[in-house]
């Protein structure tokens, strides 16, 4: 197995791979899409480009859609979501076999007129062939011969103003539809769908009492992973909606890595999609940009918390396969030695930076954090937390003077994992300089132990002052082995289980609750982040702390189910005092990484 072999396996058969709706599926290679659309009658326009989390404009208005997802495959086998758009609710499910494609549209509400739904047949990205309407069937036909036939069950009627651009079928939707690449009655669908359905809740059924939180986990991330054109690749964004916003695909640096490890749960091609895919992202100097985006637009100024090797370790522990570790290893070698150059401060402690000297691009992201303060608090991933508010930036070093206890912590353990690395590949080559980082970064860790707080703290390197604002990346000290069983204690006694700081019913804010940013509760000001949540996880496991990270699982769960049952959403953060996720306007309601949550309750199997 290769990289191009990889592709060649994935990118075929039918799914949900269009980035601009959830609505439409499409058969690769061939880039032919089924795009259902609904009018409304109550709603002046018509529901073409569906996505999930759209937010509406006010309570009142009947736009944007609603759509609510439900039990999916990851690779299309079987798809279900509720839709709901004006007066319209309905369900669409979804099966996929042989080569064939079959949709169901099930009607629950509807007003007077009824709505129509449209089926319109799209060649996609540029791709060679043709589509027509004929006889009252869509066609489509292809360089190599082959021919695609679509039918829509029931009587088609004239929708003049759909003002559809390409050719389409329209059928009233007061009734159960079926759209599918071979004759098929709503009857005969139903019971292909549901043997579809059930098969697939058999899988769930194998998680036990994580059935529901896998399910959840792995509905976001499946709905979330499309088809790249630009390299040819299917990656899992974080939300559909960013890709929008970007203007074609966006991947984040440890999002994408988070991505791979959720899919190892059962999907290990996607898993190592998503792992070669970032890492195929870096920079002409090597190391892993914030974000690559189309347009070959990255971060050439900074990168993200190094946790690619420990993610390539799991998922390799439960898949095997060297080729995928000697795909990623180089890099992530490259990238540790980066970290190890650039991101190194006297005394040896590692602290976040960006450099001026790298040209900024055109995305927002670029132009406004570059060579700042603000551009190495990006870096750290945590874009806007308390623990950098007063941290100076040096713009000789490119370096925030800040001692940092999580990035030292993280780089510890990415030298550990690469250490493992090296020797699955026998290459003994680069152990010696990895345990020789890891020894400096262990040496320089201890000297953040504050007696006074039984806490590692961040130290400023201006003044020589501990700093007093803690978060859960605290507790990536963890990571170092030289962490005693005292310090151990100290820190779950006085921090993890103190009310004042971590514990509640939900857990755990990314600030201590007796922060004054807590009760801002905007972004990482106090809400809950599922990576956080993972990497403590991580932590208190290599510290032996089992109690504990079991715990931290369980609650983990609690917290995903709370709007995965009530919304159908998976969250990109939660409020830290009532687990709420949709209080704010930016937690985007679908970001993949929430599904670590469930991660977090299937590995410890609680």
């Amino acid at each position: 197995m290769d990289y191009a072999e990889l592709r060649r396996q994935t990118n075929t058969g039918w799914n949900t791979w269009d980035t601009s709706s959830v609505l439409s599926h499409v058969l690769l290679p061939y880039g032919f899409a089924i795009r259902l659309c609904l009018k409304d009658h109550a709603v002046e326009h018509v529901l073409r480009d569906a996505l999930i989390g759209r937010r509406r404009a006010s309570k009142e208005a009947k736009e944007p859609e609603i759509i609510t997802p439900l039990l999916r495959s990851w690779d299309g086998a079987y798809t279900s979501l509720r839709v709901e758009y004006g007066e319209t609710v309905f369900l669409l499910e979804s099966a996929a076999r042989g080569g064939e494609q079959l949709l169901l549209a099930t009607p629950e509400r509807f007003g007077t007129p009824a709505p129509a739904l449209i089926a319109e047949a799209c060649l996609l990205w540029g791709r060679e062939g043709s589509v027509s309407k004929e006889n009252g069937r869509l066609l489509g036909r292809f360089p190599d011969g082959k021919e695609l036939e679509v039918f829509v069950s029931g009587e088609s009627v004239s929708m003049p103003y759909a003002y559809s651009l390409s050719p389409s079928l329209a059928v009233t939707l007061d009734r159960p539809v079926a759209v599918s690449t071979f004759p098929c009655t709503a009857e005969q669908a139903r019971a292909l769908l549901d043997e579809a359905r059930d098969a697939l809740a058999a899988q769930a059924g194998a998680f036990g009492g994580n059935a529901e939180a896998y399910t959840a986990m792995k509905s976001c991330l499946a709905w979330n992973s499309v088809y790249d054109p630009e390299h040819d690749r299917v990656i899992s964004p974080v939300s559909r909606l960013w890709n929008i916003d970007w203007g074609g695909y966006v991947l984040f640096h440890w999002d994408t890595f988070f991505a791979g490890l959720m899919a190892s749960v059962d999907a290990p091609e996607l898993a190592w999609l998503n792992c070669i895919a970032i890492v195929n992202e870096r920079t002409e100097e090597g190391f892993l940009p914030n974000f690559g985006a189309s347009f070959d637009y990255k971060t050439r100024d900074r990168s993200q918390p190094p946790v690619g090797s420990m993610a390539a370790m799991k998922i390799y522990r439960r898949w095997g396969g060297t080729w995928f570790l000697a795909e990623l290893f180089d890099t992530l070698l490259a990238q540790n030695v980066w970290f190890f150059e650039h991101r190194r401060a006297p005394g040896g402690c590692l602290c976040w930076g960006s450099r001026s000297a790298a040209p900024p691009g055109p995305r927002r992201f670029e132009r406004g954090s570059w060579g700042c303060r603000q551009g190495a608090a990006f870096e750290s991933g945590l874009d806007n937390s308390p623990m950098y508010d007063d941290a100076v930036y040096n713009p000789e070093t490119g370096l925030l003077e800040l001692a940092d206890v999580g990035l030292t912590g993280l780089f510890i353990h990415d030298c550990r994992c690469l250490e493992e690395m090296a020797q699955e590949l026998g290459r003994a080559d680069a152990i010696e300089g990895l345990c020789r980082r890891r020894a400096l970064a262990e040496e320089a860790l201890a000297t953040l132990w504050c007696p006074e707080e039984g806490m590692f703290l961040n130290r400023d390197l201006t003044t020589g002052a501990f700093s007093r604002r803690v978060s859960p990346t605290n507790f990536y000290a963890l990571f170092s082995s030289r962490v005693t069983d005292e310090q151990k204690r100290q820190m779950t006694e006085r921090w993890f289980y103190a009310p004042e700081k971590f514990w509640g019913e939900f857990i755990l804010p990314s600030i201590t609750r007796d922060d004054p940013a807590y009760r801002d509760q905007d972004y990482w000001r106090g809400r809950i982040w599922a990576p956080m949540n993972l990497l403590v996880y991580e932590a208190l496991r290599r510290a032996g702390l089992h109690r504990e990270a079991d715990v931290l699982a369980e609650k983990s769960k609690a917290l995903l189910l709370g709007e995965w049952r009530s919304r159908g959403h998976v969250h990109e953060n939660y409020n830290g005092g009532t687990g709420e996720g949709c209080d704010v306007e930016n937690s985007d309601p679908f970001y993949h990484w929430g599904g670590l949550l469930a991660w977090i309750a299937i590995d410890a199997g609680v």
